[in-house]
Order: structure tokens, then C-alpha cells, then sequence
């Protein structure tokens, strides 16, 4: 026992500096990674890799067009005709220019919601699938709920602001390794450029706003957004050595920075990957604001009563944008006359979600 002692004693010091030099260096990165969330998953076992502030609601913008697109590959004959109605024209760009009467096929709209991030063919996908926008996003939901996105909610099938819509990184991870299940959906992302043609003969030129596919040998595609209040925002898959890592990131200051965090993150990934390492997973001190069912802070969950809920969603809001009617409040806007207490009920929801998930957060900071 004696003669073991001095090895023992040596290989637990090696293990020791081991783990102090990987916190320091995890630390480092982390400190590297301006976006407010972001996820690397592998997409065989759908384990988070690395994560940070993985269940912080943000809005989509336009990676809604990949759930879009999942809807209209599962419940419409892609070789089908669709016709461009008066409202998918004029909706807000980003545009891919189609006029009211062009036909197009499904698979058409499909390249240019997801290459061009086009949202007159997100809203024409949506009318053509369900025959209204409305109808179509009550698919879109459902079936986030189908792949386990718990804390997303769309209410349009383009990703433009809109009350309510939400996703987080986790989720968004989620609904990207959902999407590669479909062949025509791993084709397209991956598609640089290419030309969409109307049934008068007009021709489209779409290039994908992916700029990752010019510059990552291992990119398989994926799927860019941007708002002002979301950010900029990306979630995409990468194959390398028969191994596919899916890498979501929402809420990036700058689209330089978008670019260069999801090259970190790709290698980030792949080394915890090939090391079978443990995951790390950490939370940071932001305000979860208007989307946040919790206010985490550094993986502790502090709980809000519904009453204060009401009153943060009240300043996020502006006054004179609600009214109360019989002790409930409600919003004025003539397109979301929705009760206001909503946001209460799903405040009610499990807070614990965070530090119940089947990870282990690793690193505080």
C-alpha cells in the first residue's frame, strides 16, 4: 500500500493541474462569447456539448423559416403548385420579389425562404400548406412541441418581431437536428447559390446568407436571422469524421462576431467531442427579461410572484399600450387584443427546467 501511495499521490496531482488548466481555459473561452445564448449539440445523441445560457428566451427572427420550412417538406407535395396571393407580396422585406399571381412550385418557395431568407415565400408556404398564415403557425407550434422545443412559440411563419415569438439556443439546436432528418432540407441549406424561375418566366437569383458555406469544408448548411431586437442569429450543422455537431446561436452583437463565434464553437465542439470530455454548460448574470418565464442568475432560480411578472412585462410594454378591464389587463393594439395574463399563467410553468435538464452545469461566471 505504501508502494502505491507516491504513484497515487502523482497521478492525483496530474489530474488536479488537469482540470484547473481546462477550467482556466473554459473560463477563457467563455469569456470570448459575446452572444447572449448559444448551444453546441451533437446532433447523434442530441447531448449539449457547450452551452451557455441555454434556456434564455430570445426572438427567432429569421431561423423561424427553418420550422417553416419543416411544416411545408411534411404536409405539402413539393412539386405542387402554389400561387403568390396579394399579401405574400407585400409583406416586409426581406423580399425574394415575387408578384401576386406568379407560380411557383413548393420546393421553389422552400430555396427561397431558406437561401434567401425570402419572407414572401415563408408567408406563401404558410397560406399554401394551411391556407392561412394563422392556421399554419397552430402547426408550427404543435409541432415544436412534437420535438421537444418547450420554450418556443411562433406566431408567424417569417420570423418578423411579433408579440410573444420566442425561442431559445437549446431549442433552436433542437429544431435543426430535427430538420436533417429530411434529405430535400439537408440539399438546400447546403446550396450556395441557384436560380428559381416562375411559371411566366421570370427568374430569382438566391444566394445563401450563410456565409459559412464559402469558408467551412465541413458545413453541411444552415440558417441565418436578424432583427433589431434579436440580433443577429444562426444555427448550423457540421460533419466531420462521420460526426455531425449542430451549433445554435441567438442575440450576437454583430454578424462579424456571428461568423466568428460559430467557427469557435465548431472546434469548441468537435474537441470536447473526440475527448469525450464533460460537457460545459454555464449561465452569466443577464437579465432574462421580457421572454423569460424565471430570472436565472448563475444556475439559481429566483422565483417572481405572478403580480410582478404583470408589472415587468407592463414596463417591457410602455405605457399606454394596456388597459385593464375587470381586474384583467389587456393589450389595446387592435392585432393582439390577447389577455394580458398570459405571461402569468406560463410563469407558472416549471422555473426548474434549467438545473433539471439531463445536464450538469460545470462552470459559473
Amino acid at each position: 500500500m505504501r508502494k502505491n501511495s507516491p504513484r497515487i499521490r502523482f497521478r492525483f496531482i496530474v489530474l488536479l493541474v488537469f482540470s484547473i488548466f481546462l477550467l482556466l481555459s473554459t473560463n477563457s473561452f467563455a469569456d470570448n462569447i459575446l452572444s447572449s445564448s448559444v448551444v453546441v449539440l451533437d446532433a447523434s445523441t442530441g447531448k449539449m456539448l457547450y452551452a451557455k445560457n441555454p434556456s434564455l428566451r430570445r426572438p427567432p427572427a429569421s431561423t423561424t423559416k427553418l420550422m417553416t420550412s419543416i411544416i411545408a417538406v411534411e404536409n405539402a407535395n413539393l412539386s405542387g403548385q402554389a400561387a403568390i396571393s396579394r399579401n405574400a407580396s407585400h409583406v416586409q422585406p426581406h423580399r425574394a420579389g415575387f408578384k401576386q399571381g406568379d407560380q411557383v412550385t413548393v420546393e421553389q418557395l422552400l430555396y427561397a425562404a431558406l437561401l434567401g431568407s425570402a419572407n414572401d415565400a415563408a408567408v406563401a408556404l404558410s397560406e399554401t400548406v394551411a391556407g392561412s398564415e394563422e392556421n399554419f403557425v397552430a402547426l408550427m407550434n404543435n409541432k415544436a412541441i412534437d420535438i421537444g422545443a418547450e420554450d418556443t412559440r411562433f406566431v408567424n411563419s417569417n420570423g418578423l418581431p411579433g408579440d410573444f415569438q420566442h425561442t431559445t439556443a437549446y431549442d433552436l439546436a433542437k429544431i435543426m437536428r430535427y430538420a436533417l432528418k429530411y434529405r430535400t432540407l439537408r440539399d438546400i441549406i447546403g446550396t450556395r447559390v441557384t436560380d428559381i424561375t416562375t411559371e411566366n418566366g421570370d427568374s430569382i437569383f438566391l444566394k445563401n446568407t450563410n456565409r459559412l458555406l464559402w469558408s467551412e469544408a465541413d458545413i453541411l448548411g444552415g440558417k441565418t436571422g436578424y432583427t433589431r431586437k434579436a440580433m443577429h442569429c444562426f444555427v448550423c450543422a457540421v460533419e466531420r469524421n462521420n460526426r455531425t455537431l449542430i451549433v445554435a446561436i441567438l442575440g450576437s452583437p454583430s454578424r462579424d462576431n456571428l461568423w466568428k463565434e460559430s467557427g469557435m464553437l465548431i472546434s469548441k465542439g468537435f474537441e470536447l467531442l473526440e475527448n469525450n470530455l464533460e460537457p460545459v454548460i454555464y449561465t452569466t448574470d443577464t437579465d432574462f427579461g421580457f421572454y423569460a418565464a424565471g430570472n436565472y442568475k448563475k444556475s439559481k432560480v429566483k422565483k417572481k410572484s405572478n403580480q410582478q411578472t404583470k408589472i415587468l412585462a407592463k414596463k417591457k410594454a410602455g405605457s399606454g399600450m394596456l388597459a385593464e378591464k375587470k381586474g384583467k389587463t389587456y393589450l389595446k393594439s387592435k392585432k393582439y387584443k390577447k389577455n394580458y395574463n398570459l405571461l402569468a399563467k406560463k410563469k407558472e410553468r416549471k422555473d426548474q427546467r434549467l438545473i433539471n435538464r439531463e445536464f450538469t452545469i460545470h462552470v459559473f461566471i
